[in-house]
């Protein structure tokens, strides 16, 4: 189907969609919600479409103009210069265009997961996977994106050996997902006497938050151990079994929730971070089977590599899959920066999408 097929398709999809939801026939409540889901994602397309069919005619009617042996020197001068603008708008509603026809991730209106562990370089990493906790706190308060926090493993003096946060708003996974992998902090530890710069490191996985009709778990599939909460250094926190550790059989992934009082509230949020980590499995070996090198392709989720490094003396952050370098190292740890990192992320990831479909 060439584009301008594509395009009469989906205008014309968009309009028998409206009709749709304005007849007075009634439609069923999943009707309903699947209609207007649709007609949302398909409206930006067919106003894109829409204008640049305007810009087109605009164009076509200033070449008449200029050929026209009869137009004046003061009008064929505006009509040429009017020309040279239309023309810079029909190339940019153009890429605007192909971006919004690029394939869409089934997971990008997803909640997100956020999973951080301290890496190598002991109570300074923690330390470090405490201040990327903040750092994601606060970016989700500009964006008035809801931050729940599902579990906490602290080191007793404000470090995080590894936490898990929910993250519920609007394209919150679309967003977030480019922040999994290797962080890298460069910085004079506090506890470090002679002032030399020390190397740690934490590791981000951001998981698409799974529904039930994601992902199903099959009770017999499940290992349910019950034990006492303890707290920093091993010391009992909770008098009763309400702690859980959750092993998933058939793949040996294990997930241990322990910081509400409630057995009950713990199984809960420890199913609801499994089915994530196994909607994540899925969509992994998905596009592994799709790509022969997942690699090349940035957000893949590929944790074994060094994505950003956060250097505190030089005050700059850098972004190594993009070579992208800001000296905003406080706007981005408060969150108030961290965008414009993330658009670059996802400018780049368009253009080589971009690239492929040429």
């Amino acid at each position: 189907m060439s584009l301008k097929d594509k395009l009469s398709s989906i205008v014309s999809r968009k309009q028998s969609l409206e009709n749709t939801l304005a007849s007075p026939q009634p439609l069923s409540s999943d009707e309903f919600i699947a209609f207007s889901k649709e007609l949302a994602e398909l409206t930006p397309v067919a106003n894109a479409a829409y204008n640049l069919q305007q810009l087109e005619k605009e164009k076509t009617e200033l070449n008449l103009m200029i050929k026209d042996p009869s137009t004046d020197l003061e009008m064929l001068a505006m009509a040429k210069e009017e020309l040279i603008s239309i023309q810079a708008q029909t190339q940019e509603q153009q890429q605007n265009l192909r971006v919004l026809l690029l394939p869409k991730d089934a997971a990008d209106e997803k909640n997100a997961i956020i999973e951080i562990r301290a890496g190598t370089g002991g109570e300074e990493a923690a330390l470090f996977a405490s201040n990327l906790l903040r750092m994601y706190q606060r970016y989700c308060e500009i964006r008035k994106w809801r931050f729940e926090l599902l579990s906490a493993n602290e080191t007793g003096i404000g470090g995080m050996k590894e936490v898990t946060v929910l993250i519920s708003g609007k394209g919150a996974f679309r967003r977030l997902k480019y922040e999994s992998g290797v962080h890298r902090v460069q910085r004079v530890p506090e506890t470090e006497a002679s002032g030399r710069i020390h190397t740690s490191a934490a590791t981000v996985a951001v998981l698409p938050e799974a529904e039930e009709v994601d992902i199903e778990i099959a009770d017999k599939d499940l290992r349910i151990d019950v034990f006492r909460s303890s707290g920093p250094g091993g010391q009992s926190v909770n008098t009763t079994d309400s702690a859980v550790r959750i092993t998933h059989l058939p793949t040996g992934l294990v997930v241990q929730q322990q910081d509400e009082k409630s057995q009950h509230k713990n199984k809960a949020k420890a199913l609801k971070v499994l089915r994530s980590r196994l909607y994540d499995l899925e969509r992994a070996q998905a596009q592994a089977e799709r790509s022969e090198s997942r690699k090349a392709q940035i957000g893949s989720g590929d944790r074994s590599e060094r994505i950003r490094t956060y250097n505190y003396p030089q005050g700059r952050v850098s972004d190594h899959r993009i070579n992208l370098t800001l000296y905003k190292l406080e706007e981005i740890l408060n969150g108030e920066a961290l965008d414009e990192v993330i658009d670059a992320l996802i400018a780049d990831d368009q253009a080589t999408q971009l690239s492929h479909m040429s």
